[in-house]
């Protein structure tokens, strides 16, 4: 399954480093990835691949925790609901 990973926040060191370190232990593939800063504020959006049989809500609960420890916002949602909002 494709999910799409949201991360906004104050810039610091390490933000992609850490999320990817989460995300390889979880062998979740990054498809693709843009980041940009606007003045201080890190925004992130990952196509990501989880892998069969594994379970979304375990990994998006370790992105909320790592999230909440680096004080950004972390969501993971499944691709299918943006594939859905972008048709007519």
């Amino acid at each position: 399954m494709n999910a799409i990973l949201t991360v906004i926040g104050k810039d610091q060191v390490g933000i992609i480093a850490q999320v990817s370190q989460v995300l390889a232990k979880h062998q979740v593939n990054i498809l693709d990835v843009s980041q940009t800063l606007m003045k201080d504020n890190f925004v992130m959006m990952m196509l990501v691949a989880i892998p069969e049989g594994s379970n979304f809500n375990t990994i998006s609960t370790a992105l909320t925790k790592l999230g909440d420890q680096l004080q950004l916002e972390i969501n993971m949602r499944n691709a299918k609901l943006y594939d859905a909002m972008h048709t007519i």
